[in-house]
């Protein structure tokens, strides 16, 4: 894997992980002398800081990995409050999800940095609206895939399926990270061995549960050190 590049991290669902492996991934690039940002496309679900204002834990999350100011708005063009899928929270918001809007936002903040960890919104085909869908977003983006397998029941089908639709778009899957979640697995390293059989392409690593003192609270962002523990789990030269 190359670390003079940007990817894009999707997931198998949402809430598998893919903020925490973005996270991570931003500064196992940092930690190689690279300025490097996330991005997110959209994200649906917001909440207010001690200081009253609004706020997205994913977003701050990235902020906080990319060493940004919690004032740059560069990270995020679409902010939607309802916890939903974003064409859902933009349709409640009266607000029409763009790709173009999105991709020149890439554009511009990629001109900033060396590197940008582009994460997905719940899974790689997400509706953006009636037309268009986080895997367009990721065709024009034509970036490197990182898929982030959550271990729970049912990973190895919604893994394998997410694979196949990666393909099929002809993107270029750079690897994939096992995520633990906050409950191990039944026969994890049975599941692992088969999804390291069936998908062609290189495995970064597992992601073990976090310690209890790392695990995030709801409307949180990943600290710091979360995000340093998951780094310390990851492989990135294969």
């Amino acid at each position: 894997m190359k670390k003079h590049s940007s990817y894009f991290v999707t997931g198998t669902d949402t809430e598998v992980g893919k903020t925490l492996v973005s996270g991570a991934l931003i500064l196992k690039l940092r930690a190689s002398g690279l300025c490097v940002s996330g991005f997110k496309p959209v994200v649906a679900g917001t909440y207010l800081d001690r200081f009253g204002k609004t706020r997205n834990e994913d977003v701050e999350t990235l902020r906080i990995a990319s060493n940004l100011s919690p004032n740059d708005p560069s990270l995020c063009p679409y902010i939607l409050d309802q916890a939903a899928a974003p064409h859902i929270a933009a349709n409640a918001q009266t607000i029409r999800l763009e790709a173009e809007l999105i991709l020149q936002a890439f554009r511009d903040i990629s001109t900033r940095f060396d590197a940008v960890i582009v994460e997905g919104a719940g899974g790689f085909l997400v509706p953006l609206n009636d037309q268009e869908d986080l895997g367009d977003i990721a065709q024009a983006m034509d970036l490197p895939i990182i898929l982030v397998v959550g271990m729970q029941l049912g990973c190895i089908n919604h893994a394998l399926l997410t694979y196949e639709a990666i393909q099929a778009r002809n993107l270029i899957i750079a690897g994939w990270v096992a995520n633990t979640l906050s409950i191990e697995m039944p026969s994890l390293n049975e599941n692992l061995k088969t999804l390291k059989n069936r998908i062609s392409a290189p495995f970064f690593g597992l992601i073990p549960t976090l310690p209890k003192n790392l695990q995030k609270l709801d409307n949180t962002p990943y600290s710091l050190e979360a995000l340093q523990f998951a780094a310390e789990h990851l492989e990135l030269e294969r």
